[in-house]
């Protein structure tokens, strides 16, 4: 089979040589148009006038708009119609699209989008959290609450007690293909949208809006992107609606692509957090009952923030069975850019909450924080409710003799049936020689005076589905031709984390032929309908389903033919190694093809799958959002100057669940880039907004990710061996936002290295910058 073995990303020589082919390089038509966006420079306030004269007069400019001079819908929000392609009177941030140049060249609408002259009444904005809560400006009526257990009596109840606070920062996706489009006006009034999206749907839907059309009218082509990461979900609209609204106008294809500078001035980031915790514990550690509130800023607009900020409720538990819990969730209006979907979608965030409270856990009872976590995992269910926590060598016995028990539920009341972190932990803890390692690390910062080490393990268990139960499915179309090469469509894109290569191994086992024969296209709104977007770790679960279906009814087909023709039975034609067996007859699969097409057979077919057995009500916050759980763990080891605060990772070791990998070398390089984005937001990244809502860190000289020297000097990755008990394509598992969270590792090594300069608790916060790591130290000396 194709499925399983360690094949290359299918376009990695295409990016090797500059031969693949993204929005900017497509070979536009002669008297194709460029197009740019004025901005407000004001975060709140009324419009009072607007002078575009010399914006007019401009070399180059062809047109100017404004809000009404739109000719349908204004609106490229994704969700509640609550924001416009450009300003009705109101101004909500700094860095909102006002008016609309549409010129010659590129530079010359950039040049002439500076000459606007915009009177803006201003208003005092609304820019932290203190501020929202203050002013009561919030997303839904008040804060969403969800309960498991009596909280308060498990509180007065428990031995010790902890509480604290820690504030995360947001995180820029830095993609470095920046957001664009290109809109192509076709006869009869219907347009064909090139986008670099997540989701061609989307733009589908949002383009017909914009001009008045049915949806058919419209048809979105998206064949990769350099990056995406969330931040091209619903951050593309704008540009698309854009192009195709101009298109219209001049009738000439337009095109639009945001400079970094502007990219991070318009777009959405993702969601800052403070998260508060009241915990109580007994005295080995365990958990007896949590208490958070979680406050976001959700920007100015509504966007994604809803569920993101559910999916930091849903996984605040992380890896640890709560007996009791609190989730309160606060989303909060800001005149800041709309915070939007960021891998892992508001899950990182609340994974970090509950990490941290381990972590005080552990410095406050004097414990290993690594046994603290081990004490709290969710049991491991085996055959008839046996648990036994696999290999823990480092627990006392009465934590791991076996014992008859129901399988533990969540905080949103699920029950936990997959969970298999106690051998997967202890295997890591071993091979990483985590105990000995902290052990020596305690003894090396007893010697030194300036540089402190510190090591730490952090896990993950991530839900995997959308919350949102309708986008839990997936169509494609496949042809086989009568040579037997095969033409595969999906609705899945192609950001760089190889999604198309796993689907065509997918399809390629299906026909028992090398991929080599499967023709990877783009993806087509035309081709496949009502696309979801690639997004919450499900493009290979649900693609790669409805990819098989669709190859399973061809297979069949051809199967019925030559077993009729043959004599034979159905079930005695067997397709492998690239020919077909029908009886003791072998002929290649082309030579099959070609009689079934001979023989009138369809050898084309659509696929289609949708997640089965979720059900949830996110007002309660009750039910069963997710189809399993993909898992993993990783420890860190850094290294910091207390003189400075200046630190490095000197060494991560990851072991990752990705069930039966469908291809390990691509899922092993996403576990590796995972956990660099996740260490880099919580250490190098940081957004800062000034007092009048400018961001000032929006260009590459200010706002720092993580280079390949930042990586760790020793970085031992591995895949964990073992099947998903859910019925997922080949059994894997999804791959692309689960080990994001592994990164936390470096936030809590940190930590512990702090920790070491004194008696008191750190109190890190995030992003860990030097000044922070110095702020901390100072707090640990008290």
């Amino acid at each position: 089979m194709s499925v399983a073995k360690p094949l290359p990303h299918d376009a990695a020589h295409l990016h090797v040589t500059g031969q693949a082919r993204y929005i900017d390089d497509i070979p536009t038509p002669a008297g194709t148009l460029h197009l740019a966006f004025g901005l407000s420079d004001v975060a709140k306030g009324t419009i009072t006038a607007m002078d575009l004269a010399a914006v007019r007069a401009a070399p180059g400019v062809v047109a100017v708009l404004v809000a009404d001079d739109l000719p349908f819908a204004n609106d490229v929000s994704p969700s509640v119609h609550d924001e416009p392609l450009l300003a009705t009177g109101a101004v909500h941030y700094l860095g909102q699209p006002l008016f609309l140049v549409v010129a010659g060249t590129h530079l010359a609408a950039r040049k002439a989008a500076r000459l606007g002259k915009i009177s803006i009444k201003p208003e005092s904005p609304i820019l932290t959290i203190e501020e929202a809560l203050a002013a009561d400006s919030r997303f839904e009526d008040g804060p969403r609450i969800w309960t498991k257990g009596d909280v308060d009596a498990a509180l007065a109840a428990a031995p010790h007690r902890i509480k604290g606070r820690i504030d995360m920062g947001g995180q820029e996706h830095f993609y470095l293909e920046g957001q664009a489009a290109l809109a192509l006006p076709q006869e009869g009034g219907d347009m064909v949208v090139q986008s670099s999206t997540q989701h061609p749907t989307e733009i589908q839907h949002k383009v017909a809006d914009a001009l008045g059309l049915p949806m058919h009218a419209v048809r979105c082509e998206v064949r990769r992107m350099g990056g995406g990461f969330g931040g091209k979900e619903s951050q593309g609209n704008a540009l698309a609606v854009a192009c195709a609204v101009a298109a219209r106008l001049t009738g000439r294809p337009c095109k639009m692509r945001y400079d970094r500078d502007d990219d991070m001035m318009i777009t959405g980031k993702r969601h800052d957090f403070r998260i508060t915790y009241d915990v109580g514990v007994d005295a080995d550690g365990r958990l007896l009952a949590v208490d958070f509130v979680q406050m976001t800023r959700c920007g100015w607009a509504l966007d994604l923030s809803l569920p993101v900020a559910d999916r930091a409720m849903l996984h605040a538990d992380n890896a640890y069975h709560l007996p009791a819990a609190r989730i309160t969730s606060h989303r909060l209006k800001t005149n800041t850019q709309s915070a939007t979907a960021f891998r892992g979608f508001g899950g990182p965030q609340g994974v970090l909450g509950i990490e941290r409270v381990m972590d005080h856990i552990a410095a406050a009872l004097g414990l290993d924080p690594a046994i603290v976590r081990q004490r709290n995992f969710y049991v491991e269910m085996a055959d008839g409710g046996l648990s036994a926590p696999q290999g823990a060598a480092h627990l006392p016995p009465e934590d791991i003799s076996p014992r008859k028990m129901e399988a533990q539920t969540t905080p949103y009341h699920m029950p936990v049936t997959d969970f298999i972190l106690h051998g997967l932990a202890e295997r890591l803890l071993q091979s990483s020689d985590y105990h000995a390692r902290r052990a020596a690390i305690a003894q090396w910062n007893a010697r030194q005076p300036v540089l402190k080490r510190g090591i730490a393990f952090s896990p993950v268990k991530f839900g995997i589905s959308f919350t949102l139960s309708h986008l839990n499915q997936a169509g494609a179309l496949v042809h086989v031709y009568q040579d037997g090469s095969v033409h595969m469509n999906h609705g899945g894109t192609e950001m760089g984390q190889g999604l198309f290569q796993k689907v065509a191994q997918v399809a390629a086992s299906r026909f028992g032929i090398d991929v080599a024969a499967v023709k990877i296209t783009a993806t087509d709104t035309g081709k496949v309908p009502n696309t979801s977007a690639t997004a919450a770790s499900s493009g290979s679960d649900l693609n790669g389903m409805a990819v098989a279906a669709a190859c399973d009814t061809i297979r069949d087909r051809i199967a019925a033919c030559l077993a009729q023709l043959h004599q034979a039975r159905i079930e005695d034609v067997h397709f492998a190694d690239g020919h077909v067996h029908v009886g003791g007859d072998v002929m290649t699969f082309a030579k099959a093809a070609q009689t079934a097409y001979f023989q009138r057979v369809s050898l084309s077919a659509t696929g289609f799958y949708k997640t089965p057995g979720l059900s949830w009500d996110r007002i309660k916050g009750e039910g069963t959002p997710f189809f399993y759980f993909a898992q993993g763990a990783a420890v860190t080891e850094v290294v910091i100057d207390t003189l400075t605060g200046e630190n490095r990772i000197l060494r991560a070791d990851l072991l990752h669940d990705a069930g039966a990998s469908l291809n390990p070398a691509l899922d092993i390089g996403q576990v590796e880039g995972a956990y660099v984005q996740g260490a880099g937001w919580l250490t190098t990244e940081e957004l800062v907004w000034d007092a009048k809502g400018r961001l000032r860190t929006h260009a590459p000289a200010t706002y720092k990710i993580p280079a390949c020297s930042d990586r760790p000097d020793v970085f031992n990755v591995a895949l964990w061996d073992q099947p998903n008990p859910a019925q997922t394509i080949y059994r894997s598992k999804a791959v692309g936002e689960p080990p994001f969270m592994l990164g936390i590792s470096a936030f809590l090594a940190l930590s512990a290295a702090v920790q070491a300069c004194g008696p008191r608790y750190p109190d890190l916060q995030a992003p860990a910058t030097a000044e922070e790591v110095l702020r901390a130290i100072h707090r640990a000396r008290g």
